[in-house]
């Protein structure tokens, strides 16, 4: 009956009345403030009151005066929610958030489309790792200045994210490949070579593997590299020859389940998402009161 009412309280043309009785109800309220567009100020009102602000903070179809009074809630999630894209709007919204003293907020903000170049770059240089790392999945086309700020970032797993991000300035790919910490990452951006094929480090030799440029020599050589991950990564290459591929399957073994799982999904052979769950079918106002007084609403 909560998925139903919660249904219900995203339903395009809802009686008004229905709406209502509907906000009573904590999931089918929190559907409404997150989903509805159509919601009146009297309803954002109760929703605050009934402490759902959360939700409806996420709600990007929010008017602009209420989204701007979310800014300055006093729950940090709150505050994140609509930090993660709320528009510029009184100027200095987006400028407060990535001062917001929560960390939390500001990862939230590095999700949000609007951000300026320049709060993007004070972003990237926040002293706490989940917001860069946000900058990091986010965003693509970001200024060079940004891009070496990231690329030499303290934290190794930032550097690593963004070589995968982002295309290294030449100047600093001798230093990403000397790091042992993101030598691996920096292969994408290099020709392999005998020397990288070789590797000591498993991970680098993965990385060979993998690179759309492999040489049919170094892809043969790999293909009896001793770490079954490297092998794994040559099966998985769509241009192995099909004789090869099956090969280096029926000779991996795998010491657990879990590796079992790991290779077979670095091949694309396991993972399948489950369809999209059907849309439920409108209901009548017949059928909604019905719905209503089973709940007692």
């Amino acid at each position: 009956m909560d998925a139903e009412l919660s249904a219900l309280a995203t339903q395009k043309d809802l009686p008004v009345d229905v709406l209502r009785r509907l906000l009573r109800h904590s999931g089918a309220r929190r559907s409404a403030a997150l989903l509805r567009r159509d919601l009146t100020d009297g309803m954002i009102e109760e929703i605050i009151a009934l402490d759902s602000a959360r939700s409806l903070a996420a709600n990007g179809s929010l008017p602009v005066r209420v989204s701007a009074r979310f800014v300055a809630h006093p729950e940090p999630a709150v505050r994140g929610a609509v930090a993660a894209h709320v528009r510029d709007e009184p100027p200095g919204v987006l400028a407060r958030l990535a001062a917001d003293p929560e960390p939390l907020v500001r990862q939230f903000l590095t999700m949000n489309d609007h951000l300026p170049p320049e709060l993007l770059a004070r972003l990237a240089g926040d002293p706490d790792e989940g917001v860069r790392s946000g900058v990091v999945r986010r965003w693509r086309d970001v200024p060079e200045a940004v891009r070496r700020m990231l690329l030499t970032d303290s934290d190794p797993a930032i550097r690593r994210a963004s070589l995968r991000a982002f295309p290294p300035p030449a100047d600093l790919l001798p230093g990403l490949l000397a790091d042992s910490e993101t030598r691996a990452a920096a292969v994408a951006h290099l020709v392999p070579t005998p020397e990288l094929a070789g590797d000591p480090d498993s991970d680098v030799r993965s990385a060979v593997a993998a690179h759309p440029d492999l040489p049919t020599g170094l892809r043969d050589l790999l293909a009896e590299d001793p770490d079954l991950f490297v092998r794994n990564a040559i099966a998985a290459r769509a241009d192995t020859p099909v004789e090869l591929r099956e090969r280096i399957v029926s000779g991996l073994e795998p010491d657990s389940p879990l590796a079992e799982w790991m290779l077979s999904f670095g091949r694309g052979t396991t993972h399948a998402c489950p369809p999209p769950a059907p849309v439920p079918a409108p209901l009548t106002r017949q059928q909604a009161e019905a719905l209503l007084a089973r709940a007692g609403l």
